[in-house]
């Protein structure tokens, strides 16, 4: 790739559920959308980003695409599914929603300071993180928004 990073670029990551409706309706309670144009009886393409989707896909989909067979999400980590969010508040708000639905709890709150997440495993057991991250952290990456935050910190 000349352009790994072009405008336009889309990223669709899939992945096998056993139910497409309970999975579509675990993940609207969360707040996301489907394209109707790419969704139907055997997949959904769920909205996450301008230019990236979550293409949930039946077992009996998905192993048409896959040359392996299908790992139990329940027993093996197959991949770990992380979005953001623009609040710690929200990050809260998420994770009870997935919980409420349905989803279990991966681990405790994670609290970094420029960074606060949660975890939860969806209705097939996919592992999945929502977080957010102060926009200057992001901008600048952790260990220099660090360093800016102890410099304001300091005494003059």
């Amino acid at each position: 790739m000349t352009n790994p990073a072009h405008p336009g670029r889309m990223l669709f990551v899939n992945i096998p559920v056993a139910d497409i409706e309970r999975s579509k309706a675990f993940f609207a309670k969360l707040g996301f959308s489907y394209n109707p144009m790419f969704t139907d009886e055997t997949a959904a393409c769920m909205l996450v980003g301008e230019h990236a989707f979550v293409m949930l896909l039946g077992r009996e989909k998905f192993a048409e695409f896959a040359k392996l067979p299908i790992a139990d999400p329940t027993t093996h980590t197959l991949a770990l599914y992380c979005f953001s969010v623009s609040s710690r508040d929200e990050v809260d708000t998420v994770s009870a929603a997935a919980l409420a639905a349905g989803g279990t709890e991966a681990d405790d709150a994670e609290d970094h300071g420029f960074m606060y997440s949660r975890s939860f495993f969806d209705l097939d057991g996919h592992g999945w993180q929502v977080m957010w991250m102060d926009p200057a952290a992001a901008e600048q990456g952790p260990e220099a928004f660090e360093a800016s935050t102890q410099d304001a910190d300091a005494p003059a």
